[in-house]
């Protein structure tokens, strides 16, 4: 099939009284990527996901998935993509095997049962009850139940939330070998190193819409710059005087202190310590990392990814 795996225009889901959850969001998933949906709490992420899922409907705009909609060719859909949701509850007294086994039963084709429980390495828990697996173990498992019927578009809303650095790893080695069999991956997620690590794009998404759209790298370099100067003082700084610095091109307050935005580290630095030092303050916490998406965030929307 040609044309993208997603398709969405003017999308906008409202709750009564006056909770606009989605605000004529567009968005298009090309086949064969993995794409990231970044934002905040409320950002209207989730609700997006659920819409584009079949289990919400839309109060306005157009959806297509795999070049079908919801509500014509549901069962067709059914069959063709996997998803996991933020919280997954199955059967307590059920192994692992078990659960797989009865997911794979609901697709006419798809992938072994144990090869599944490979892939995401819960070989040792097979014959563990559900109500006896850690919750990283529990998350591993629904994504197993996702893609035993070897989806060709899989939804993951935050699906390593909660979970230790180890099973986080895990699963994106998943998603990697999904990517390398040619398959569509959605992901939502707070995590910056996850968007950057795995996304082939990503938008970030704010009240309800997309405020912006591209490669990880592509958003840095538009919208930011190569390096982030944070810092504190013991005083108070004008963002005039900072912005007026050799070497810095943007400053902006943060919680505690300030951020610059330079592609010379190596003369914002002495030109901040200067200034600092002119007007008798301390610099207190002084640090320096390459601009992230989580960056981009901020200059965006004047907050952090998880504020």
């Amino acid at each position: 099939m040609t044309g993208p795996a997603i398709r969405c225009r003017g999308l906008e889901k409202r709750y009564p009284p006056a909770v606009q959850a989605v605000d004529g969001l567009d968005l298009e998933v090309q086949r064969g990527e993995c794409f990231g949906l970044l934002g905040p709490n409320g950002a209207g992420k989730t609700t997006t996901v659920e819409i584009l899922e079949g289990l919400l409907e839309p109060t306005a705009g157009e959806v297509e998935v795999l070049g079908r909609r919801w509500g014509q060719d549901d069962e067709a859909l059914r069959q063709a993509i996997g998803l996991t949701l933020q919280e997954t509850h199955l059967y307590e007294r059920l192994t692992v095997r078990e659960l797989v086994a009865l997911f794979r039963s609901f697709y006419p084709s798809g992938r072994a049962v144990d090869e599944v429980i490979g892939l995401v390495s819960l070989e040792e828990k097979a014959g563990t009850w559900y109500s006896r697996l850690s919750g990283g173990q529990r998350q591993r498992l629904a994504v197993a139940t996702a893609l035993v019927g070897d989806p060709e578009l899989l939804f993951l809303d935050e699906p390593t939330t909660g979970l230790d650095p180890q099973s986080r790893r895990q699963l994106w080695d998943v998603v990697t070998d999904l990517k390398a069999r040619g398959k569509t991956v959605l992901l939502t997620t707070h995590y910056m190193d996850e968007a950057e690590r795995l996304c082939d794009r990503v938008a970030i998404v704010d009240h309800g819409k997309v405020i912006a759209e591209g490669t990880p790298r592509a958003l840095v370099a538009a919208h930011v710059g190569q390096e982030i100067v944070e810092f504190q003082a013991d005083g108070a700084l004008e963002a005039r005087a900072l912005e007026g610095l050799p070497g810095v091109q943007a400053a902006r307050p943060v919680a505690g202190g300030w951020q610059l935005v330079t592609d010379q580290v190596h003369v914002a630095i002495p030109a901040l310590l200067a200034l600092l030092t002119a007007r008798g303050l301390a610099a207190g916490a002084l640090s320096t990392h390459r601009a992230t998406l989580e960056d981009v965030f901020v200059t965006l929307t004047g907050r952090r990814l998880r504020d």
